[in-house]
């Protein structure tokens, strides 16, 4: 039956004892859009919440504040003990161990300098370790603009930029002592850039170090788990990462091996693959030091306040992508190897420059050390039971991962057995490996 369909209504056209009924439209209803839920839990709410007071905190520190400050800096106290700049070993004899337990470490000990143990001055633990809090999570450069700010709060005469140096100058050469830094209030610690969580742990340690505590003598005295003890007591140090870089690059400890530390791990993987798998190759990225480049006070509290402790995983790790909980987990003791050495005018290397990464290894290097794994007297050193080639290549590949970690404990315990008592030398070079 045919329809008519006008503007207002539709009829049905029909024989004339029908009559025709206007359809009316269903009326359309409104609906509600539903509100977004909050899906905030309670302790990143309170995390916010005690970022943005601390924000708000330092942005009412005036100038005038300041300005009095530093006119009335806290007493120094007693000058500080220095960590001697010589080994307790022999660095001839560590070498030709490690080249006995594996000839390539001769290609390593000549193209790389052990920077830990070669380039020898000496150093204030406290210094070593604030630095290391303050370059957690964070690039070289971002690490050395907030440190450089750090220490300009307490000797305001220096250049306001640290790009502002002669290049003879030792951008190096002053540190606040430890007594200065516990009597400073952290909202103005805040100032230099740092986070609420690192003016905390940063402060915790001078504390330690001012009331004695913590001292050189007490720190060099010390054996490795008594160390790690004093130290991991102090708020953001951790034995697996920080206590470990601190024993090789300011104690210079001979036989320190980071298991916790994924970046050891990865070169590891590397170093013992180029040995037992003929098809492999290093296949370096480029250097992390171009990463992309943030200061401190640019990245929230949650990304660079919560430094890594003891028994932490990647998985736990607050940052926000896999590629990024990796990296925080490599090295984050120390801040990265900067992009370029930088040395005062007699060519000798700055303080900062002596505490970096191996860069990683050249592709020069790597066909050089290909050349003695192919050679006919060359003989790998062993693999532990249950590891093969093809696990490491797995491993490495992300295939099979034991608890976040690439290799276990024990598994790096029997791999780096030969190159006891000198294990802090090896790891070093492992690090070039990794990136």
């Amino acid at each position: 039956m045919p329809i008519t369909r006008s503007a207002s209504r539709a009829t049905v056209v029909g024989p004339s004892n029908i009559s025709a009924e206007p359809i009316t439209p269903t009326p359309r209803i409104p609906t509600k859009r539903k509100a977004k839920e909050n899906t905030l839990t309670p302790v990143t709410k309170e995390k916010k919440s005690r970022a943005t007071k601390t924000a708000l905190e330092v942005s009412s520190v005036s100038q005038a504040q300041l300005d009095e400050f530093q006119r009335n800096l806290p007493e120094p106290g007693p000058a500080p003990v220095l960590v001697p700049a010589q080994l307790t070993f022999s660095f001839e004899e560590a070498k030709k161990h490690l080249i006995d337990a594996d000839p390539r470490f001769q290609i390593l000990f000549d193209r790389l300098t052990c920077k830990p143990f070669e380039r020898l001055e000496t150093v204030h633990p406290f210094r070593a370790l604030a630095t290391s809090i303050i370059g957690q999570q964070i690039s070289w450069i971002a690490a050395r603009s907030v440190n450089h700010k750090f220490v300009r709060l307490f000797n305001p005469s220096l250049p306001e930029k640290v790009t502002d140096y002669p290049e003879s100058a030792d951008a190096t050469s002053y540190f606040p002592t430890p007594q200065q830094v516990a009597n400073t209030d952290l909202v103005i610690l805040r100032t230099a850039g740092l986070s609420g969580r690192k003016a905390e742990y940063v402060r915790d340690l001078a504390t330690r170090f001012a009331d004695g505590r913590l001292s050189t003598e007490k720190l060099l005295q010390a054996n490795d788990d008594e160390l790690a003890e004093m130290l991991t007591e102090v708020k953001g140090i951790g034995r697996c990462l920080a206590v470990d870089m601190f024993s090789i690059f300011t104690l210079r400890r001979p036989n320190i091996l980071p298991v916790g530390d994924l970046g050891v791990q990865r070169g590891m993987l590397r170093w013992f693959l180029g040995s037992h798998s003929p098809t492999h190759t290093f296949s370096f990225s480029p250097d992390k030091a171009g990463r992309n480049v943030q200061d401190e006070d640019e990245l929230s509290d949650e990304e660079v306040g919560s430094l890594p402790m003891l028994n932490d995983t990647p998985a736990s790790s607050k940052m926000t992508s896999a590629s990024q909980t990796s990296s925080a987990f490599d090295l984050s003791s120390i801040p990265p190897a900067p992009p370029a050495t930088p040395r005062k005018e007699d060519g000798t290397e700055t303080q900062a420059s002596v505490a970096s990464l191996p860069p990683p290894v050249t592709p020069s290097v790597e066909q050089t050390l290909m050349q003695v794994e192919n050679s006919a007297g060359y003989v790998p050193p062993p693999l532990p039971a249950g590891l093969t080639a093809s696990t490491l290549h797995s491993r490495l590949d992300g295939k099979k991962k034991i608890k976040g970690a690439i290799l276990t404990p024990n598994e790096m315990e029997e791999l780096t057995a030969s190159w006891k008592p000198y294990r802090s030398l090896a790891v070093f070079y492992m690090w070039a490996f990794a990136k």
